[in-house]
């Protein structure tokens, strides 16, 4: 066999190979070691000079890491391409607010003040761009001096316009060329609102305003509050008050309360029911807020009742309004308006009149109704009280058969539900206390999160002398699938100086009612459509459940995250839980939005997570 080998190799080689080439051979594999043993020796050197990374030393960092490291491997293993970021929309889209297009409204035939409604089925998806701030933006004084002093370049508004408004709510004191402030020497509001206020307290028959709650009236409706100074006034009682007012192109009332930090939102009375569900505030209050209210057979003042609980208070101050002679205080004047004769229609008192004030009170007796002569208007029917959504105006009484007749006088004045309270709003108390635990718990863990990412992260890290971040830096907070309301309640118990927006989507379990019953603040709302705000008036926006509760419905998740940058501050903080399929969704059209995401695995050994994003501050 050994012979047979070395015979073969004496073929190739031949019999005797030559010297000179067994010596090239030799020289050609001690240069190839030589090279070898170089290159391995240079390539353990560079290794070991690498600097070592710097490792999570916290925990929390190191599961948020692998989290996201995680998703990159699945979105990658999943083919999705990374997405370019998209670009900035033009300058004149900074104050943008979608279905609000006179324009377009006129040229689809509507017109009588229709074209001023909201319409978003005329809306049409153009290009995808993110709105940005304006080019003197910054970002708003921490709360509460935000409340009483806000940059001018912040809002759509001009210097004539704040002097030129005639409204017992509009004042202003101009501090310096980029601020505006609307407090007084005292700390308190221009214009004379605290009388105000106590004067309504004594119309109705209390001491004082400090006795509204008492009185059973915790949630007001301010309808064309200007500039806000009597809702922020309330919200230094402990009440909640919620403004609303038509769009506004320029000088919105509305921007100017969100920017103060109080609850706003844009509503009007032309066609359409207000997007809430009856019997829902215990006081309504206009001030000169330009509303014809015998208009259109009092077919506004109906929709007032709508909205209005038993034994809910209409207040009403205008110069149109003044009783005829005497301006003293009087007891239903023996002169009926065509606004009086109607609040007689609906069974509405008129407890009193003073100067241009006059203050109705609903009837508690849901009798009277039936009780009353010809002329009267109709009782609706039963479906006309479960959809309220955007709904044409109708002209009947709400609420009567329902099981939340329940005058404000009688509603128990604790903070704590009975059982009994929540099996009439249809809610099981043994679902609800369980929701309340799981909320308290579950913002713990957000601000024990987001308070590090904001000392890690946030461009302008607070001082020594400051509170904890987020508590100095969040003030508007939307709650976009609110359920019971439970998040805001936790906010109130742990005693943060914030106000929840909470939306419940109009697909879903109607839990509205019990949200206002609660005395928050709420809305119904289709989040397939825009929501009826301005740009950047919110701080932090919750969703729970929302992303795969809309995408089941057909919507569209990039419209959504583009219409939660759009009413999201700069600098502010999106907060999504959901199960993660949608999360690796919503993280991947995240980066196209220019958010920094993190994804974090809250609740071990569940398919649920957490994806926590700030929206930059785009100054081009």
């Amino acid at each position: 066999m050994r012979s047979s080998w070395i015979n073969k190799l004496s073929v190739i080689l031949g019999p005797r190979p030559p010297v000179s080439w067994l010596l090239l051979c030799l020289i050609s594999v001690l240069a190839l070691i030589a090279v070898l043993g170089s290159s391995s020796s240079n390539s353990f050197e560079s290794v070991t000079s690498i600097p070592v990374p710097d490792i999570y030393t916290n925990y929390r960092r190191l599961k948020e890491q692998a989290a996201i490291d995680y998703l990159e491997l699945r979105t990658l293993s999943l083919g999705v391409s990374r997405q370019r970021e998209l670009g900035l929309c033009g300058k004149e889209q900074e104050n943008y607010v979608p279905c609000y297009n006179v324009s377009a409204n006129l040229l689809a035939g509507f017109k009588d003040g229709e074209e001023f409604d909201r319409h978003c089925e005329l809306s049409r998806d153009g290009q995808r761009c993110l709105v940005r701030p304006p080019k003197d933006y910054k970002i708003p004084l921490r709360w509460p001096a935000g409340r009483d002093v806000i940059w001018s370049g912040n809002v759509k508004i001009t210097k004539d316009q704040f002097l030129s408004s005639g409204s017992m709510t509009k004042r202003l004191m101009l501090l310096e060329e980029n601020q505006i402030a609307f407090h007084s020497e005292d700390g308190l509001n221009f214009d004379g609102v605290k009388e105000y206020s106590r004067q309504i307290a004594e119309m109705i028959g209390l001491g004082s305003d400090s006795e509204f709650l008492q009185a059973g009236v915790r949630t007001v409706l301010d309808i064309g509050c200007g500039f806000g100074s009597f809702a922020a006034h309330l919200v230094s009682l402990k009440l909640m008050a919620v403004c609303i007012a038509e769009y506004e192109a320029t000088g919105s009332q509305v921007q100017l309360a969100l920017e103060r930090g109080l609850p706003a939102m844009i509503g009007n009375f032309i066609s359409r029911q207000l997007p809430y569900p009856s019997l829902s505030f215990d006081m309504v209050h206009c001030a000169q807020c330009g509303i014809i209210w015998d208009k259109r057979d009092g077919m506004f003042l109906i929709e007032v009742d709508r909205v209005l609980k038993p034994g809910g208070y209409f207040v009403l101050t205008s110069p149109t309004s003044k009783p005829r002679g005497s301006s003293s205080s009087t007891k239903k004047g023996s002169m009926l308006t065509p606004i009086e004769e109607l609040t007689q229609r609906i069974c509405w008192s008129l407890l009193a009149q003073q100067d241009e004030t006059l203050i109705w009170q609903k009837t508690m007796d849901v009798h009277c109704y039936t009780s009353r002569k010809q002329g009267a208007v109709p009782l609706c029917k039963e479906e006309h009280d479960t959809q309220s959504y955007y709904q044409p105006l109708i002209p009947c009484i709400s609420g009567t058969t329902s099981k939340r007749w329940i005058p404000i006088q009688n509603r128990s004045s604790g903070s704590h539900l009975s059982s009994v309270e929540l099996e009439v709003h249809g809610v099981h108390p043994d679902d609800y206390f369980e929701d309340s635990e799981f909320w308290r718990s579950s913002l713990r863990n957000y601000w024990s999160l987001l308070t590090p990412l904001i000392f890690s992260d946030h461009p302008k890290r607070p001082g020594d002398e400051d509170p904890l971040p987020p508590f100095n830096m969040i003030r508007n907070v939307m709650d976009m699938n609110a359920r019971y309301g439970g998040l805001n309640a936790a906010f109130l118990e742990a005693k943060r100086s914030v106000w929840v927006m909470n939306v419940v989507p109009t697909r879903t379990q109607n839990t509205l009612p019990l949200i206002l019953y609660q005395g928050f603040a709420g809305v119904l709302h289709d989040w397939c459509e825009p929501f009826p705000t301005y740009p950047r008036t919110y701080d932090m926006l919750h969703a729970n459940g929302l992303l795969s509760h809309l995408t089941s419905e057909g919507c569209n998740i990039m419209n959504l995250l583009l219409e939660m940058d759009r009413i999201l501050r700069p600098e502010g903080w999106i907060v999504l839980s959901d199960n993660m399929v949608a999360i690796e969704k919503a993280r991947a059209l995240a980066t196209q939005i220019r958010w920094e995401a993190r994804v974090i695995d809250l609740q071990k050994g569940t398919d649920q997570r957490l994806l926590v994003c700030q929206k930059p501050f785009l100054k081009k």
